[in-house]
């Protein structure tokens, strides 16, 4: 984070990412304003995590209802109910949920159509798995150079084949919001 604003970056407005410690003091200590979305995907696995098996279907799928709601209250609420039918099976497992719901929230004070897109990084995990899937091809690169050469042509050839012809959001009303917020950031020395 500090290299990137050393190098110009004055202003992050939203971060989405899992959990990472270091990541969120790193974004706290160079960017204070800027919004940190936690992956829902990652919460709930970590809330699956205290969950046995046999279970886990059916927590995943009231889990998975708590950020289809119509706004971040009816969320909590949801979250809450849910917590409290799986309480007496699953504390551990509740207690995570109660403790980690509100950084999986964020996306609710964002442009209603960027909700599904903002509460995951799925495009950018679907990439990575398609440069892994190439590199594992390989097996063994003679050197450095050659591993990040086949890297960035499937990067490329993706860009200009899938990315190219679809839009995965539309970055102007995110830029909006996002302009307001730093204004805001600006006009009040925060």
């Amino acid at each position: 984070m500090r290299w990137l604003k050393e190098k110009g970056l004055e202003y992050v407005g939203l971060c989405i990412s899992d959990a990472h410690l270091g990541l969120r003091e790193a974004l706290l200590g160079c960017f204070p304003q800027a919004d940190w979305q936690r992956l829902t995907v990652h919460f709930y696995r970590n809330i699956l995590s205290f969950c046995p098996r046999r279970l886990r279907e059916d927590l995943a799928a009231s889990l998975k209802t708590t950020c289809n709601q119509e706004s971040a209250d009816e969320a909590r609420a949801k979250a809450m109910r849910v917590a409290s039918k799986w309480r007496s099976l699953l504390p551990e497992a509740c207690s995570v949920l109660e403790e980690g719901l509100e950084d999986t929230l964020t996306f609710y004070s964002y442009p209603r159509s960027h909700w599904r897109h903002i509460r995951s990084n799925n495009p950018l995990e679907r990439l990575f798995r398609e440069v892994r899937r190439r590199t594992r091809v390989v097996g063994a690169f003679p050197d450095l150079t050659s591993c990040l050469m086949l890297a960035a042509a499937r990067l490329k050839w993706t860009e200009e084949r899938r990315w190219e012809k679809r839009r995965y959001m539309d970055i102007d009303l995110l830029l909006e919001e996002l302009v307001q917020r730093s204004q805001e950031v600006k006009t009040t020395g925060a």
